[in-house]
């Protein structure tokens, strides 16, 4: 693709970076800010560089938030010992709009994937283990998408809560085998949410 413009380059490769955005996506949508009044993309601009800066992670649960606790940790009337495990807060924002579930996450950053060199160590799995064996949580609800990667850290994480006496429990399979949480539609979402079941019973299926 040839330009005109070393800036315009620099701006459509930048831009083309982001998921599911190719070269042409990207240089219609530069072109598209390019004739937009100049202070709205001035905003955009701000509105990334501050995202950039001042995002935080919530030291309770992990979730994106602008405050060290997060809406939904910081909330006297959600239930602080039930405890929904989600890889991001995109799985977040699914179930809550669901409605149908008023107990807390815990939010692990990804899933346990060796082929993308993904391990345990480097999601937010062992302060879930500390939360549990303090006492805190009475009951774990596996939310991950099911696919191998989803079911692997499942299972990983059930076998460190072994002996710690915590119910656990997973989403009802509603959500079909190998969809992503974050695309199922929300009546079928709160659904599973509110007929979970042990998670033992789908070690069986």
């Amino acid at each position: 693709m040839d330009f005109s413009s070393k800036l315009l380059e620099e701006a459509v490769d930048e831009m083309s970076q982001l998921p599911g955005i190719g070269k042409r996506t990207a240089l219609r949508l530069v072109l598209h800010l390019l004739k937009q009044p100049e202070g709205q993309t001035l905003n955009l601009v701000s509105a990334l560089t501050k995202l950039r800066s001042e995002i935080k992670l919530c030291k309770k649960c992990f979730n994106i938030s602008d405050t060290e606790l997060c809406d939904i940790c910081a909330n006297p009337a959600r239930e602080a010992s039930l405890v929904c495990i989600v890889e991001d807060i995109r799985d977040v924002m699914a179930i809550e709009n669901t409605g149908q579930y008023r107990g807390q996450y815990h939010v692990l950053g990804g899933k346990i994937s060796p082929i993308d060199g993904i391990g345990p160590s480097q999601l937010n799995i062992q302060p879930l283990v500390d939360k549990v064996k303090k006492g805190e949580i009475k009951e774990i609800i596996f939310a991950l998408s099911s696919t191998m990667e989803g079911d692997t850290t499942n299972f990983y994480i059930f076998r460190q809560l072994e002996g710690t006496g915590v119910k656990t429990s997973t989403i009802a399979r509603g959500i079909s085998v190998g969809d992503e949480l974050e695309y199922a539609d929300e009546v079928t979402l709160g659904r599973s949410i509110a007929n979970r079941v042990p998670f033992e019973n789908s070690l069986k299926a």
